[in-house]
């Protein structure tokens, strides 16, 4: 049986030969993804429901850069919401227009964190977005999970008020609606709360990935979702909110189990092989510590025999 060494290196040289195509699936999958849970969740406009209107749209993310995705996602999003008040179009638009001032100009490499916060959070595993960019990104790239975080609370609350947003029947209905629409984003403390455990955690895993440890990786991982974990807990006590620990604790599992994937994809070391080097120059002394990556190359050799003759591989 292939150890998981081997299978990672397959997995490896595998994604090497087809990236070009892994990537154009990636994008598909992702963007339809988003499109599906779009049309679910505020598919207000008919005509825009159907699964091939997602299809064609997803085709063409597919052949596009990333930022399509996110743009396409909002235009759907806008014209969905037009069709339940124009007063919520219009807000949506202008907020999403202030994202992406602001996200092409600090973090444009990180489109994927946009669309995938939103859907993690459909699937109940937000916990584990901090995490990942924590991991594998530098500080800046949590502003793209922040604004996932924004969108995700802002039409799950659209959702929530629709019966409200589409009567047409009370007087001063335009304020009515401008109000309950604002409140999404300014008057809701489990965004908030959701927001300040993000950034905190993301800045934990930051720091722990990056000491001179051992095990780095692992404890930061760790951190993060005790982190997230006691933040929210706490919260959620704090501000009476019922309903969300049993998902906290699944979430929280699921999401470190997932980061544990990440951990030996993409770092994982043989610490029973460290080494530490001293030496000089005219002006320092420099002391390294190294640590060798786990590879086939570090596996033992297997021997096969052949007409009776042992042979190395």
């Amino acid at each position: 049986m292939m150890n998981p060494i081997e299978l990672r290196e397959h997995i490896r040289e595998w994604y090497g030969k087809y990236d070009r195509y892994l990537n154009i699936g990636v994008k598909f999958l992702l963007a339809l993804m988003s499109f599906l849970i779009i049309n679910y969740n505020i598919g207000y406009m008919s005509e825009l429901k159907h699964v091939y209107v997602a299809l064609f749209l997803a085709v063409l993310c597919a052949m596009l850069p990333t930022g399509m995705t996110i743009f396409l996602s909002a235009a759907l999003v806008i014209l969905h919401l037009y069709a339940l008040s124009t007063e919520v179009a219009g807000m949506a638009a202008a907020m999403f227009i202030i994202m992406f001032l602001l996200y092409f100009r600090f973090e444009p490499k990180s489109g994927y964190y946009v669309v995938l916060t939103p859907l993690t959070f459909s699937c109940r595993i937000p916990y584990v977005m901090p995490i990942a960019t924590g991991l594998v990104k530098e500080p800046h790239s949590i502003i793209s999970v922040i604004f996932g975080t924004i969108v995700y609370y802002f039409l799950q609350g659209i959702k929530n008020n629709a019966s409200l947003l589409s009567d047409t029947s009370v007087d001063g209905e335009d304020v009515n609606k401008l109000q309950v629409t604002f409140n999404q984003l300014f008057a809701n403390k489990e965004l908030y709360l959701m927001l300040a455990t993000v950034i905190l955690a993301m800045i934990v895993v930051y720091h722990v990935r990056r000491m001179a440890i051992d095990h780095a990786w692992r404890i930061a991982i760790g951190a993060g979702v005790l982190t997230q974990f006691v933040i929210l807990t706490a919260g959620y006590l704090i501000m009476g909110i019922k309903g969300k620990f049993l998902w906290l604790i699944v979430g929280s599992v699921l999401s470190w189990l997932i980061s544990m994937l990440l951990e030996f994809l993409f770092f994982n070391l043989d610490y029973n092989r460290t080494e530490r080097v001293q030496f000089e120059d005219d002006e320092y002394y420099y002391y390294v510590k190294a640590v060798p990556k786990v590879n086939l190359s570090s596996s033992e050799k297997k021997v096969q025999k052949i007409a009776g003759t042992e042979k190395e591989d």
